[in-house]
């Protein structure tokens, strides 16, 4: 079964197509709630606004989908302001909610950072308990990543912050919490690197359907995406 990309507008939809797509995955595009809910693997682009996103997920009945798919436990990946969204409130154009299936807030870069937005490539580093997770496999630390943003994700939970990248402050560039994943940089704008990632995920999700199988005959494995802090 296909992974489904989600198709609510948002702008990098395209690109993010062709990236996944490059690196073999089978895709369905879709706004269609039911066939997210039975996706086995998601994806959630986005840039813009998250009030804006939002709106869109509301509109089209997926933002009712999205918690369920999430604690199922199948493969979730964020992108940018994907990643935003799963926040529980964002500051931008007025505090508002967001999904609220991660505790907490969408805050504006510091001023102190100097060019707002920051547009261009920036150096991810990752959190010792995750610099061994398959998110990441075959990507030295440090590599470069492409950034498109004014807002930053602010995290209750330390232990789910898998990535950092520095901007004015230190703020989490990758969440990794059990099979849910989310970058605030842009994969399909990275080059090599985000390829390498979007191919890693893609294995996962691989991994993850092919588990399923084996547990409806018996089987009792561990997720392979699930290999956060111990």
């Amino acid at each position: 079964m296909a992974i489904a990309v989600i198709n609510y507008g948002a702008g990098n939809l395209p690109s993010v197509v062709r990236a996944l797509r490059h690196v073999g995955a089978d895709l369905t595009v879709t706004a269609d709630p039911a066939v997210v809910q039975a996706a086995p693997a998601v994806v959630l682009p986005g840039v813009g606004a998250t009030a804006d996103t939002m709106r869109s997920l509301r509109e089209l009945g997926l933002a009712d989908v999205l918690p369920e798919v999430l604690a199922s436990g199948r493969p979730f990946l964020g992108i940018c302001v994907g990643m935003q969204v799963l926040l529980s409130t964002s500051e931008e154009f007025g505090e508002h909610a967001c999904l609220d299936l991660v505790a907490g807030v969408v805050r504006r870069l510091p001023d102190a950072a100097g060019k707002i937005p920051q547009i261009g490539w920036n150096q991810v580093h990752y959190e010792p308990p995750f610099a061994g997770h398959p998110l990441f496999a075959g990507i030295p630390d440090g590599s470069d990543f492409y950034f498109v943003h004014s807002y930053y994700c602010d995290l209750d939970d330390p232990t789910i912050v898998a990535a950092r990248t520095d901007y004015g402050l230190s703020f989490p560039s990758v969440l990794i919490r059990d099979t849910v994943a989310a970058v605030q940089f842009h994969p399909e704008k990275s080059g090599r690197w985000g390829l390498q990632l979007l191919r890693n995920f893609v294995a996962l999700a691989g991994q993850f359907e092919d588990q399923g199988s084996a547990t409806d005959a018996g089987a009792n494995q561990a997720s392979p995406l699930a290999l956060g802090p111990s």
